[in-house]
Formats: C-alpha cells, sequence, structure tokens
C-alpha cells in the first residue's frame, strides 16, 4: 500500500504500491451518514480523472489501467495493474501529461510492456469527476482508508451517477478489512460493487451501459 505524501518535493515519484480495497455503491443517504459517523480529521478532495488507452486497446485488454487524475490542485499520472483478486499493483509519478509519465511509471517498477504497449499512442477514453471524503480508520488488526466518492463517471458523451465508498488497507491484514468493510455495509445498507470505476466509464464510452446496472 502506499500512503499519500503531502511534501510536494517528496511526491515528485512515488514507489510501487499493492492496493486492496472492497468498493461499494450507496445512497447519498448513507454517504451521509457514514461521513457523519467518521469522527474526527477527514481530508477532502476535488478529483477529475482522464483513463488513457490506446487505438487498439492494448491496455484494457490487459487490464492494465491508465490514468490522470487532477486531486484538488496536483496532477497525478497512475497505472493499475492486477495482481489477484480485490489487488492491483500501483505506480504513480506526479506529472502534467500522462504521455510524460510512462518512463516515469517504468523506473518506478511498473512493467515494462508498458513503454512497448504505447508505442502507437494514447488516447482519452472516459473519465470521472467527483468529490472524495477520506479518512483513516485504525483497528485492532488494521488500518483502513474509508473513501466516499460522490460526482458523475463519463463516457461517450454520456453521464452515470457515482456514490459510492471505498474500504482500502493501508496496513495490517486482509482478513481484518474484509471484516470491517462487510460489518459497515451490512449497518449501512451498502451493495459490492465489483467493477472499478474505469470499468464503469469505459462501458459509457462502448456504449454498454446496461451492464453498469
Amino acid at each position: 500500500m502506499y500512503n499519500r505524501v503531502n511534501n510536494p518535493q517528496e511526491r515528485k515519484k512515488l514507489l510501487m504500491g499493492i492496493e486492496y480495497e472492497l468498493k461499494f455503491r450507496a445512497t447519498p443517504q448513507a454517504h451521509a451518514a457514514i461521513a457523519q459517523a467518521l469522527e474526527g480529521e477527514q481530508a477532502h478532495y476535488r478529483m477529475e480523472t482522464t483513463y488513457y488507452d490506446t487505438p487498439s486497446e492494448s491496455l484494457s485488454s490487459r487490464h492494465f489501467t491508465l490514468r490522470r487524475r487532477m486531486e484538488n490542485d496536483r496532477s497525478v499520472c497512475t497505472l493499475k495493474a492486477p495482481l489477484d483478486e480485490h489487488s492491483r499493483g500501483e505506480w504513480e509519478t506526479e506529472c502534467d501529461r500522462v504521455e510524460d509519465s510512462i518512463d516515469m511509471l517504468c523506473q518506478l517498477g511498473a512493467p515494462k510492456i508498458l513503454s512497448h504497449l504505447v508505442q502507437e499512442g494514447v488516447i482519452p477514453i472516459c473519465g470521472a469527476k467527483f468529490q472524495r471524503i477520506a479518512k483513516t480508520v485504525v483497528l485492532e488488526d488494521c488500518t483502513v482508508e474509508v473513501a466516499l466518492d460522490a460526482g458523475v463517471l463519463m463516457g461517450g458523451g454520456k453521464e452515470l451517477p457515482l456514490c459510492e465508498v471505498e474500504v482500502e488497507l493501508k496496513s495490517g491484514t486482509r482478513e481484518a478489512v474484509q471484516a470491517y468493510a462487510l460489518a459497515l455495509a451490512a449497518l449501512y445498507g451498502l451493495r459490492p460493487e465489483r467493477r472499478s470505476k474505469f470499468r464503469r466509464a469505459l462501458a459509457l464510452y462502448k456504449g454498454e451501459e446496461s451492464k453498469n446496472v
């Protein structure tokens, strides 16, 4: 897992992390109730994400996710690649253009095939705009980040409302974060969401939005 680094100089390059999270659909009412229940300091972000692929879909066909995200006023480029169920390798670096981030991401440990896959060039295909409320929760056997995201997914000239809760493991055991996430879901009536934001936005782009329901 990588940790958010607030010092801009330290954030120029970030080492590879292993992302393990559980994602749930939520109602606006559940969102508000969870935000109120998460006492203490919370972080607030304005997120604007653009997802990229090659014209031949060489990234998405391998379940690679290449994105540029504005986090408030910072531009962060990220590659995610699957490791196993629920977990993905994640590499990120501060960069204004995703095209300029490829070499940096590979230097950080991203799969070397990335440089080969993007030789034909990358194009923006879909995206998301949302507000995020994030809170670190320290439990007995793990530390998690609870993120409340509300906004829209975008693709193919269409938009899809976004309202979800992510529970991401920061330290500790997967069993502990699963237990916490499932208890949270039961308490607030959350539904499991097995598709990433990218996959749902990609479905919009391809005219397959019915699969998001």
